[in-house]
């Protein structure tokens, strides 16, 4: 199914940039008394559908602008952000910054990236197709994709919800320390719920697709029919008893585990020794068979970018190393009270401070199939579902619902629900015994298939 476009509303030539906003505040501050300034402004667009029982839930479209200022005065910080890009709004967002740097307390820490730590890395990819496609486009990708799971079993006889939307974003940055610069980001992305019933019992599945190219988007009958075939394998599951085995995770759900290790990897949370990791830098953390990068300059990836939130130039920073963790993540302010560079980590939006947060965070692909996976597997499970909260990173111990599919003997034997996987997070990265080579970037956080060799899974 091939997405419709037609000619967006396009902003009005005299309008100002978003880079020229940026660079009058910084002026701005200068004259109301600031040593140090940077102003970050930000124009988002977002619209989505949501269907269900191919009846029409909701139909939205939000947009939003702003502009975010930090000054800094003799070491003392001062935030104010506003929507208001007059010349007057400006002026008295200058002044009410420095105003708060004023009373604010004198950090050391407090300072401004600056010469070489600035710069442009690759775009993250814009498509001028998200932002012209046609909004009704939407709703028939969504009713297609119902119309498709319904025809992959008789059992999907309903929907919890099934949507498509798009996500537009152009920011800028400058500041008195030389940060100049301006963005764009775009992405789309589909996703389905189907209900499969037999027998009394329900279940859920969901199957969704993010892409920052509308033309490598899923189609809406193929996520339909991916989500009708999730569903409709679990019908039947059960409880195991609780035992340890392998444990198989998928892609999206590999990527929900290792998200669980980005607060971990946090210089912030290192430096305050709220990390599990806070003293192993330098030391094996998990099998040889994991590599884990924060790769801002990722082709295709959702969390590419040129700079980061502080104009700091994108790059790929190694994290684990064969199983040895060579780094942990900064921005400016933590870095300098670390000891350490900027790794180019700071995230913020236009009415928050910058802070720490990952760009691509990915584990590298390995050398055999997913299906390889399982069938060398003799006992264990296939986790196709997570559910709640699963790591504690000052004590890095995990545990997490899941639902999935039990393996004996290197074939899928029946579904299973309402388990728990648990174990300390360094038991299993060192437990990874095996990498998939389907690593799909769905997400900003992502991951191949992997298994790790043994695991506690918590049933009846």
């Amino acid at each position: 199914m091939q997405a419709q476009v037609t000619p967006a509303r396009r902003r009005n030539e005299r309008e100002a940039s978003l880079l020229d906003i940026c660079e009058q505040l910084v002026k701005l501050a200068s004259k109301a008394g600031a040593s140090d300034s940077e102003a970050y402004a930000e124009r988002t667009r977002e619209s989505s559908v949501k269907v269900r029982d191919g009846n029409v839930e909701e139909l939205q479209q939000a947009t939003s602008k702003g502009v975010g200022l930090r000054v800094f005065t003799a070491g003392r910080l001062g935030f104010a952000y506003g929507t208001d890009f007059s010349k007057d709004g400006l002026r008295g967002l200058a002044e009410s910054a420095v105003s708060l740097a004023k009373g604010a307390a004198k950090d050391q820490f407090n300072e401004l990236p600056r010469g070489r730590q600035l710069g442009r890395g690759p775009e993250g990819e814009y498509d001028p197709a998200i932002e012209d496609i046609d909004p009704a486009w939407k709703l028939r990708a969504a009713h297609a994709a119902e119309r498709a799971a319904a025809q992959v079993d008789a059992r999907v006889r309903k929907f919890d919800a099934t949507g498509a939307g798009d996500f537009l974003a152009r920011s800028a940055i400058a500041s008195s320390r030389g940060a100049s610069g301006e963005s764009r980001a775009s992405y789309a992305y589909l996703y389905c719920s189907p209900v499969a019933e037999a027998d009394g019992q329900l279940q859920t599945a969901s199957w969704a697709d993010t892409r920052r190219r509308l033309s490598e988007l899923q189609a809406p009958d193929e996520v339909g029919r991916i989500a009708a075939r999730r569903a409709a394998r679990m019908l039947g599951a059960r409880k195991v008893k609780t035992q340890k085995a392998a444990i198989i995770f998928e892609p999206q759900q590999a990527g929900g585990f290792l998200a669980g290790l980005s607060g971990a990897v946090n210089g912030d949370l290192v430096h305050k020794k709220s990390s599990f990791l806070a003293k192993l830098l330098g030391k094996r953390i998990a099998s040889q068979q994991v590599t884990l990068v924060d790769d801002a300059t990722l082709a295709g990836g959702l969390g590419t970018r040129p700079f980061d939130g502080e104009g700091v130039v994108s790059q790929r920073t190694v994290v684990i190393d064969r199983g040895v963790l060579e780094s942990f993540l900064y921005d400016t302010y933590t870095a300098r009270k670390a000891g350490a560079r900027s790794t180019g980590n700071a995230v913020r939006g236009w009415s928050s401070l910058p802070h720490i947060g990952t760009s691509n965070f990915v584990l590298d692909r390995g050398g055999v199939s997913a299906e390889e996976i399982v069938r060398g597997t003799k006992r264990g499970l296939l986790v196709t579902a997570m559910l709640g909260s699963g790591a504690n990173v000052v004590t890095g111990e995990y545990s997490r619902g899941a639902n999935g599919l039990w393996i004996e003997d290197g074939q899928i034997a029946h579904a299973v629900q309402e388990v728990t996987v648990s174990g300390s997070l360094l038991d299993l990265l060192q437990a990874i015994d095996a990498v998939g080579n389907d690593l799909d970037l769905r997400s900003s956080t992502a991951s191949p298939t992997l298994r790790i060799a043994e695991a506690v899974i918590s049933g009846s």
